[in-house]
């Protein structure tokens, strides 16, 4: 793994690179199935940032896009990203949605802490016990009842992209010096 806006719900598009069963139509293959596929292949996948806009997550993109982040998630990678639902979002304190928004830096060290170096399967997650991820610190990875990264449930795995892979969580990544 060395090789994770108006309103609470908008911000939470912008890390949710995917929703549990909405990746179908996000892109051009049509299942989860073939978006791995292509991931493995390099057919017809889209990068991690498209494959987000075109699903229809503005608020994911505009907050990408105020990270400056688009181009690393669309060039960069192969990237592991640990994408948090809309209801994970609903867990954040009222008024983390607006400071975040005010403060871009703050966005992307929460937006990187989701994302790892390479492209790191499901079958490979459950065999480590931490991860390094683009914002500098590591995120814990539990495999005891389900696999947990830090306190997040994963709920989906193995979404493909071309530029890597996305696992669905159910909670936010908040790094510890935040």
């Amino acid at each position: 793994m060395r090789n994770s806006l108006k309103t609470l719900t908008a911000l939470s598009l912008s890390l949710a690179l995917v929703t549990v069963g909405g990746i179908a139509q996000a892109g051009s293959c049509g299942s989860d199935k073939a978006h791995a596929h292509a991931a493995d292949h390099g057919e017809h996948a889209q990068a991690i940032y498209t494959l987000a806009k075109e699903a229809g997550f503005k608020t994911l993109t505009a907050a990408i896009e105020a990270a400056g982040l688009q181009e690393t998630l669309t060039d960069g990678g192969p990237f592991t990203v640990f994408a948090p639902t809309d209801e994970a979002f609903a867990k954040l304190p009222e008024g983390a949605v607006e400071k975040l928004l005010a403060n871009p830096e703050q966005l992307k060290q929460i937006l990187l802490y989701h994302v790892v170096s390479g492209n790191v399967m499901a079958a490979d997650v459950v065999k480590l016990e931490s991860a390094e991820t683009l914002e500098g610190t590591r995120i814990a990875i539990n495999t005891k009842d389900g696999v947990k990264v830090n306190d997040a449930n994963v709920i989906k795995t193995d979404i493909g992209a071309s530029n890597g892979v996305v696992h669905v969580i159910d909670t936010v990544l908040i790094p510890q010096d935040m």
